[in-house]
């Protein structure tokens, strides 16, 4: 396209997510916490092994945060230090590898062990799909207002 000063003109699409999708991961992460939360909360044993699995699912979920983060930056191309990666990557297979472990070891029915894992990978998952949609919309924030400016 060109403008009257005959220069071209570049059309920015900024595509947006629609508020169906929206609703529909913010439901779906409450869900996933609502579900943890309950099984945590009704978990039979010993205090210790609560505390535990309870520090085991936000430690879970807080890397998740970071390393959707880590990931983004990496193909944004924005440079980390090789230490910075390690950190991420270490800290994300320590979460899950240890309370994936607390899980298995806990005295309880096989059952309950299975509603606990079920409602934790539904977290992750969530989470990163959460984590996404909500950098997703950071994103298309900026090019609007670079856009617009």
């Amino acid at each position: 396209m060109f403008n009257s000063q005959g220069k071209t003109i570049m059309a920015t699409v900024i595509r947006r997510d629609t508020r169906a999708w929206k609703i529909q991961v913010w439901i779906s992460f409450s869900i996933a916490a609502f579900l943890c939360g309950t099984g945590l909360a009704w978990l039979p044993g010993k205090a210790l092994e609560q505390a535990f699995m309870v520090m085991g699912y936000v430690f879970s979920l807080s890397t998740v945060f970071v390393l959707s983060k880590h990931v983004r930056d990496q193909a944004a191309a924005q440079d980390g230090t090789p230490m910075w990666a390690l950190v991420v990557w270490v800290g994300f297979a320590l979460a899950v590898g240890l309370t994936g472990w607390g899980m298995w070891q806990m005295a309880v029915d096989a059952c309950y062990k299975a509603f606990l894992m079920v409602c934790w990978l539904f977290l992750l998952s969530s989470a990163f799909t959460l984590a996404k949609m909500l950098r997703d919309a950071h994103e298309d924030d900026v090019a609007a207002m670079s856009v617009s400016q």
